[in-house]
């Protein structure tokens, strides 16, 4: 969708109202008279709204057209203007209105432009030209500065086709990241001939520029703003070579026992409790050096580790997959700016691991490059067709054969791209789960700091196992960036934002990462895109709640003075020497109403979609990887989990990967094989 001047003006005003030019309230003048439009770029605008699905594009069409209709006035009972020709106390009138309209696609729209438009409004910035909000809430923005980073080699080879061009493999593998890049590190390290087609860019050391804006546009899908069709759920997620893995927050935790026993047996996948998955959660943790050898915790963690030491109960350290970390003041700084890329290369993703052991064995490695179908023939995977976008932006087309083929494009891309091939299990695309996640955020009178340090260092469990059930909410803690806390942050005017992102510095976030018990689902659109439906179940509501009630207390304990709790209406617990003064909005927060967009709900891990299991008729992927319904397909990333996780999935979607892979050089061995033994019948019926 192309932003014509009238839509530009528009935006520009709407930009205005979120982020308004205000008489100074402290010393920061600059800041309070700096309103949103002020060096908004709307390329950057424009390249988000692109990234959607042409539906939900439409959508914003619809969304733009209504504001700048006179027919504005009905939904929100203002005058017959448009959004332009209101002075600006009915415009804010008009976003607080939309913000608690019982209509959900106004709801949906005033959270979809507050999105965008602060958030870019604080992560954005260039090399000469560094974000004016930042010294006023003393973020720091990048730790480079205006040094140039040292230009290192790149250590990983990559095709570069500059015409139409057809390869051919033995196994072409669909991603790079957690699942995609074990796999091609196993099979290639086996003798196999690997090809790896990745979405996403090859980024880099010096690539990784630490500017928030840059670097979520270039690395995650949809340049951040993926999210479920009504808008109600935010999801990240990597789209870069090693996928999640370059830009998560390095937790590393081994899948819980009890998980495990729940997918064996409920979905009949015995081996996820037989010793040769334990023997693959082994083999990749030892593979990411994975460890609790981190010098110290940032400060969100360690009001984490304090306030639940107060309430008595217990938390544990978060193993995490880096090496070569020292205590410089450097790397315990930059290692909170991981989830923009790690420059410092100690992050031990798929990048510096089994990636690289696949280019040592001789796999070829081809970024930039759109997977549109796959390619079959008698009820056999025979390979692929995409698109490879060459450095000068020209599009090459990619024709690839292969024995095996492997998607591991993660739980919204697998399927769509299954989905848009032809497969139609009747369960193909369903049981999406999100961990679906807010933010409780506390004021502290000290400085935090929050975007320093590793990202999650504790995790408290305390609400991890609800009523005795296999489902509850992990507590941990998020990366803080100055763009990333504007948009969790509730808006209630702009003044009050203005007020809050002040204090950036002083804000602790931990958040409720939630085991979901009901899914959602991921379609495709008629060109082929995922349109992504997702709930929060009243089950999975109880359950988030819970653990938004624990954080609350466990801020109050570690000495916050604050508390923001993660709805629209901003509701706000006040501290004095560690005990809430006003519980009844605590215990009032089950009673508010908690439809899509009347608060704001994040997922960086999705799941299931295309899940493994011994039964055929509900379960599209088998357990050994393989698809039921399409021979020589193989599925190896998070959609292939039986059901959520619990925990941060990396290890457990590798380790699974790990296993997949197992079975595949087993595969093409009896393939190889069987050729063998058919190849003297075949000289001798030659003769």
């Amino acid at each position: 969708m192309k932003l014509t001047a009238a839509r530009q003006q528009l935006l520009l005003a709407l930009a205005d109202t979120f982020i308004p030019s205000l008489p100074a309230e402290t010393p920061a003048a600059e800041f309070w008279q700096r309103a949103g439009s002020a060096g908004l770029r709307l390329e950057l605008l424009e390249a988000a709204i692109e990234a959607q699905p042409t539906a939900l594009q439409q959508q914003f069409a619809q969304l733009l057209a209504l504001l700048d209709s006179p027919l504005l006035g009905l939904s929100w009972g203002g005058p017959p203007r448009r959004f332009v020709a209101l002075p600006p106390a009915q415009r804010e009138k008009l976003l607080q209105r939309w913000a608690q309209s019982p209509l959900p696609p106004l709801r949906q729209g005033f959270q979809a432009l507050r999105k965008l438009l602060t958030f870019l409004f604080y992560a954005d910035s260039t090399p000469a030209a560094p974000n004016p909000a930042w010294a006023a809430t003393g973020y720091p923005g990048p730790l480079s500065g205006s040094e140039a980073l040292a230009d290192t080699p790149r250590p990983l080879p990559t095709l570069q086709p500059a015409q139409d061009v057809t390869y051919s493999c033995e196994v072409l593998v669909i991603g790079s990241g957690a699942g995609g890049g074990v796999v091609a590190g196993e099979l290639a390290a086996a003798g196999h001939d690997v090809l790896v087609l990745e979405k996403g860019p090859y980024c880099h050391g010096c690539d990784f520029t630490q500017r928030e804006a840059e670097m979520i546009g270039q690395l995650y899908d949809a340049r951040g703003t993926l999210g479920t069709t009504d808008g109600g759920v935010t999801l990240l997620a990597g789209s870069c070579l090693g996928g999640g893995t370059t830009v998560n927050w390095a937790g590393a935790f081994r899948t819980p026992d009890y998980v495990l026993q729940e997918w064996a047996q409920e979905h009949e996948a015995p081996h996820f409790t037989q010793a040769s998955f334990q023997a693959s959660l082994d083999a990749v943790t030892a593979a990411l050096h994975v460890n609790t050898d981190y010098a110290r915790h940032n400060g969100q963690n360690q009001a984490l580790l304090e306030g639940s030491a107060r309430l008595g109960q217990p938390t544990r350290l978060i193993p995490r997959n880096e090496l070569g970390l020292d205590e410089s003041e450097q790397h315990f700084r930059g290692l909170g700016y991981s989830t923009f890329g790690d420059q410092y290369g100690v992050k031990q993703g798929t990048l510096n691991t089994y990636l690289k052991t696949a280019a040592q064995h001789g796999a070829r490695l081809l970024p930039n490059t759109q997977v549109t179908h796959l390619t079959r023939q008698a009820g056999r995977a025979t390979g692929a067709e995409a698109w490879h976008t060459a450095a000068d932006g020209r599009r090459v087309r990619v024709t690839v054969q292969a024995r095996r083929v492997v998607v591991a494009g993660g739980a919204i891309q697998t399927p769509a791209l299954l989905l848009r091939s032809g497969l139609r299990h009747p369960h193909l695309g369903l049981h999406l789960h999100l961990h679906p996640t807010v933010a409780v955020t506390g004021i502290y009178p000290a400085p935090v700091e929050p975007w320093y340090g590793p990202s999650m260092s504790v995790v408290n469990d305390a609400c991890t196992r609800l009523g005795g059930s296999n489902f509850g909410a992990k507590i941990e803690t998020p990366p803080a960036h100055l763009g990333l806390m504007a948009m969790t942050l509730p808006w209630t005017s702009g003044a009050a934002h203005k007020r809050l992102m002040l204090q950036a510095a002083h804000l602790g976030s931990f958040i409720v990462l939630t085991r979901d018990r009901d899914g959602g689902r991921v379609r495709v659109d008629g060109q082929g895109q995922p349109l992504i439906s997702y709930r929060l179940s009243p089950f999975d509501r109880a359950s988030m709640l819970a653990g938004v009630r624990a954080a609350a207390e466990i801020h109050a304990a570690a000495g916050a003075h604050t508390v923001l709790l993660p709805h629209g209406t901003l509701p706000t617990l006040r501290v004095e020497q560690g005990r809430i003064q006003n519980l009844a909005v605590l215990d009032g927060l089950p009673g508010l109403n908690w439809a899509p967009n009347r608060f704001t709900l994040y997922s960086a891990h999705q799941m299931s979609t295309c899940r493994m299991g011994g039964r055929r008729a509900d379960h599209p992927t088998s357990p050994t990887g393989e698809t039921y319904e399409l021979r020589g397909l193989y599925v190896a990333d998070g959609s292939a989990f039986p059901a959520c996780s619990g925990v941060n999935p990396m290890l457990t979607i590798m380790a699974l990967a790990h296993h997949t892979a197992q079975h595949l050089k087993a595969d093409l061995a009896a393939d190889g094989r069987s050729l063998t033994q058919r190849a003297p019948d075949m000289a001798e019926s030659r003769r």
